[in-house]
C-alpha cells in the first residue's frame, strides 16, 4: 500500500486571513505568509461568506443571538447587525454559497477566521471578550460536512502548524484510500497506527484489539464507519507534551536500526522552545525517509 499523496492538498481559507479586506472594518491579514515558500505547496480557495452573503466592506458587524451556529441552521437562532437588523436569510445563502464553492474545489481543508460570528468555530466574538456562540454559522457547517479545520493563528506556529500538517496529510490520504477488504484495513492500520496512538492511546488499543480479532470480511458499511472514525480522530490536535514524547520513541528508533545521530535533537526532558521542536520533528522526518523508515508520528509523504 502506497503511503503518499500524489496531488496538491486543496485548501478553503477565509479570504480576511489570505489578505483580503473584506472583513466589516475593511482589514485582512496575510497569514499565509507565516508559510514563506511552503504555501506554494499547496492550492487556496479564498472565500468570504458575509461579503457573499451582500454584506458589504465595511459593514456594521453581525452577531449571532438566541444560541450558536449549529442553531442558526435548525431556526432556533439568529444573526443580527449593530443596528438590530435581522440578517440571517442573507447570511444563509451567503454560507450556502461558499459551501457549494469548497464542494466545486473539491477542497480537503479550511483555514478559518477565529472570532467570527460566521467562520468561528471555538469562538465568535473578538479575542479578549466573552467566547460568544461558538461555533459559527459557517463553522458549524464546516464541522458537520467533516472538513478538516484549522484556526489561521495557528499558521504562525511552528509546532502546532507541524502538528496540522502531519494530520492533515494523514486525513486526506484516508479519507482517498481505496479499501474494500478485511486486508486493506490492516495495512491502513499499520500506517496510520502509531499516530492514533499518540492521538488517543485508548482509542488506538481498541480499534487494533477489534482487527486482531477480526474472523469475518467486514461489509463496505463497517468501513466506512471505521474510516469515519480515524478520520475525526486525525481532525482533533494533540499536545506538545505527547508530541515532545513521541519525536523521542521515533528518533529512537531511528537511531537503533539505522545508526543515526542528530545533533538538533535533544534529550526527552529538556526544555525547548516549539520552534526548536518542530526542526528536531523535521530533522528525524527527513532523516526517517531517506532511511526509508515509517515515520509513526507524521506517516504521509507530502512533497511539493
Amino acid at each position: 500500500m502506497d503511503y503518499k499523496i500524489d496531488r496538491k492538498i486543496i485548501f478553503g481559507i477565509s479570504a480576511c486571513m489570505f489578505g483580503a479586506k473584506v472583513r466589516y472594518n475593511g482589514k485582512g491579514w496575510d497569514m499565509l505568509g507565516e508559510l514563506k515558500r511552503e504555501k506554494n505547496s499547496f492550492i487556496w480557495a479564498p472565500i468570504c461568506p458575509e461579503v457573499m452573503s451582500g454584506l458589504c466592506v465595511p459593514r456594521n458587524p453581525i452577531s449571532l443571538s438566541g444560541g450558536n451556529g449549529s442553531d442558526f441552521w435548525k431556526g432556533e437562532s439568529k444573526i443580527k447587525d449593530r443596528m438590530g437588523i435581522n440578517r440571517s436569510q442573507m447570511v444563509k445563502d451567503g454560507c450556502e454559497e461558499a459551501l457549494s464553492i469548497l464542494q466545486r474545489s473539491n477542497v480537503d481543508a479550511y483555514i478559518f477566521m477565529e472570532g467570527s460570528p460566521t467562520c468561528g468555530v471555538y469562538r465568535t466574538s473578538l479575542k479578549g471578550k466573552r467566547l460568544g456562540n461558538p461555533p459559527g454559522v459557517f463553522g458549524a457547517r464546516l464541522i458537520d460536512d467533516g472538513y478538516f479545520l484549522i484556526p489561521a493563528q495557528d499558521l504562525a506556529s511552528p509546532i502546532k502548524w507541524w502538528d496540522w500538517r502531519r494530520r492533515l496529510t494523514a486525513f486526506v490520504w484516508l479519507k482517498n484510500l481505496e479499501i474494500s477488504s478485511n486486508k486493506d484495513i490492516y495495512e491502513m492500520w499499520h500506517i496510520l497506527k502509531f499516530l492514533c496512538q499518540e492521538l488517543d492511546e485508548t482509542f488506538a488499543r481498541d480499534i487494533g484489539n477489534k482487527f486482531a480479532s477480526l474472523k469475518d470480511e467486514l461489509t463496505s458499511e463497517e468501513i466506512e464507519n471505521i474510516r469515519i472514525e480515524i478520520l475525526n480522530l486525525l481532525r482533533k490536535p494533540t499536545n506538545v507534551a505527547s508530541i515532545s514524547h513521541w519525536l523521542w520513541k521515533n528518533y529512537s528508533f531511528l537511531k537503533k536500526h539505522c545508526d543515526v545521530d542528530i545533533p538538533e535533537v535533544q534529550n526527552e526532558g529538556e526544555l525547548r522552545s516549539g520552534t526548536h521542536m518542530a526542526l528536531e520533528l523535521l530533522k528525524v522526518e527527513i532523516q526517517s525517509r531517506k532511511n526509508h523508515l515509517l515515520f509513526g508520528s507524521s506517516p504521509i509523504i507530502y512533497n511539493f
